[in-house]
């Protein structure tokens, strides 16, 4: 009788030989993997590398809202400028003239940075700018700007200044000796659109400013800073005084700036900054914003279009303390003059004693109703406005502003001296110089101009 063939060596065998097999499968699986991950690393550090070696560390923090495509002015990491750029920072910072200052303007391209940068260079400060040239309104103005104060070789660094990064290496690569900061997001009721600029603009970007006047610049500069008359919001009182309540803001931008009030006590006292905030009222004039009402109630007065003047809603109408740029320049020098230096330790270390702190009105003392600003306008362009009479709606604007500037009148001799008119004829006559318009025989500045 035949017996089965035993089969459990085989099998045995067999399964040995499978597990043999699976363990060396997992083996190369495993190595095969660590060999893809190591490559992958290493091409991963060498992207990096090569990103780093072509495309330099952003310049700046940008609101979504605007588009400007800036190239970084740092060059290496740790950061630095190049040798070119730093002898042109030298150059344009420094002063002139005996005990000049060395002036960092923010905001250089601006309305009143650019009129304060001209005014600085042509007394022999040294002035250095600073601006994103954002789209806020046309950047081809600020363009404008920027080419006539580099004929007069003032530099303008197109950066932000929440690029905190560069903001410090420029304190540390130069001593500034003050800081006029005029950098901000203006306008009330833009912020209906885009409230987010406001506040990276006019708080988190005077934080970053600080911050780096703190603890990066050595010395400390003094620092002076636009506010607004639009602090006083609701305000009933008239005229509007330094010691006045502001603690009803109509707008997000007057709560903005009422922030930075705070924001700069803090930073006096903690870190010994001596700041000072001046209080603009609507400044008017020669290269001005094209989002005032004076320029654009000009632009759709010759172009026949209607423009809409807003009462209040028992029919009064609604005035402005209107204030020349002429004049408002002079305040700001003023302020700069008689500021006092920071009393803080280089890096944020303690401060030696107390630092001055100040805020000033700096307006013309006469609110004049916008019905007369568009009549004279009339007079000037020699058009007569469609005019569009509303109620003034409840978005942030309020329906008076008078400034009271005798504490400034007392501390550095501000005292405004142009009158609406006067000074709406030069911003006319610059208006239609630079975008080439004619204005009829007939007009008020054609016939000035005909005496001239």
């Amino acid at each position: 009788m035949a017996f089965p063939a035993d089969t459990s060596k085989t099998n045995k065998l067999e399964r040995y030989n499978s597990y043999l097999r699976r363990l060396s499968s997992a083996k190369l699986l495993s190595a095969s993997s660590k060999l893809l991950f190591r490559a992958t690393l290493l091409a991963t550090i060498l992207l990096i590398l090569l990103l780093i070696l072509h495309y330099p560390l952003p310049l700046s923090i940008h609101s979504p809202s605007f588009s400007s495509p800036h190239r970084s002015l740092l060059t290496s990491f740790p950061p630095s400028f190049s040798p070119s750029l730093s002898r042109q920072i030298r150059l344009s910072a420094t002063p002139r003239r005996s005990s000049g200052l060395s002036v960092l303007v923010t905001g250089a391209a601006g309305f009143i940075g650019t009129h304060c940068s001209l005014s600085l260079k042509k007394r022999g400060d040294g002035v250095v700018g600073l601006d994103n040239f954002n789209s806020y309104y046309d950047p081809s103005l600020k363009r404008a700007r920027q080419a006539l104060l580099a004929r007069h070789s003032i530099l303008i660094l197109e950066a932000d200044l929440n690029d905190s990064l560069l903001l410090s290496h420029l304190f540390s690569s130069y001593p500034f000796s003050h800081v006029l900061h005029l950098a901000a997001q203006a306008g009330v009721r833009y912020a209906a659109k885009n409230p987010h600029s406001y506040i990276s603009s006019n708080v988190a970007a005077l934080v970053s400013l600080f911050e780096s006047a703190a603890k990066s610049a050595d010395p400390q500069p003094a620092i002076v800073w636009a506010s607004s008359s639009s602090v006083y919001g609701l305000n009933k009182k008239s005229p509007f005084s330094e010691s006045d309540p502001t603690d009803n803001p109509a707008s997000l931008y007057a709560a903005t700036k009422k922030a930075g009030e705070a924001i700069a006590h803090t930073y006096n006292h903690i870190y010994g900054l001596s700041l000072t905030a001046l209080r603009f009222f609507t400044v008017y004039g020669p290269m001005g914003r094209p989002d005032m009402a004076y320029f654009f109630f000009t632009k759709s007065i010759l172009a026949g279009k209607p423009i809409t003047i807003f009462r209040t809603a028992d029919g009064k109408d609604v005035a402005r303390d209107f204030t020349y740029i002429d004049d408002v320049v002079k305040g700001c020098l003023g302020a700069l003059d008689t500021a006092e230096k920071s009393t803080g330790s280089p890096g944020g270390g303690p401060k030696s004693g107390p630092a001055q702190l100040r805020i000033y009105n700096l307006g013309n003392t006469s609110p004049v109703p916008v019905t007369k600003l568009v009549s004279i306008l009339e007079g000037l362009l020699g058009v007569k406005a469609k005019k569009n009479v509303v109620t003034m709606p409840t978005n942030g604007d309020v329906p008076f502003t008078h400034a009271n500037v005798s504490l400034a009148a007392g501390d550095f001799g501000y005292h405004p001296t142009t009158d609406l008119a006067a000074g709406l004829r030069k911003f006319v006559r610059w208006y239609v110089h630079y975008y080439g318009i004619k204005l009829k025989p007939s007009s008020g500045e054609a016939v000035a101009a005909q005496r001239l």
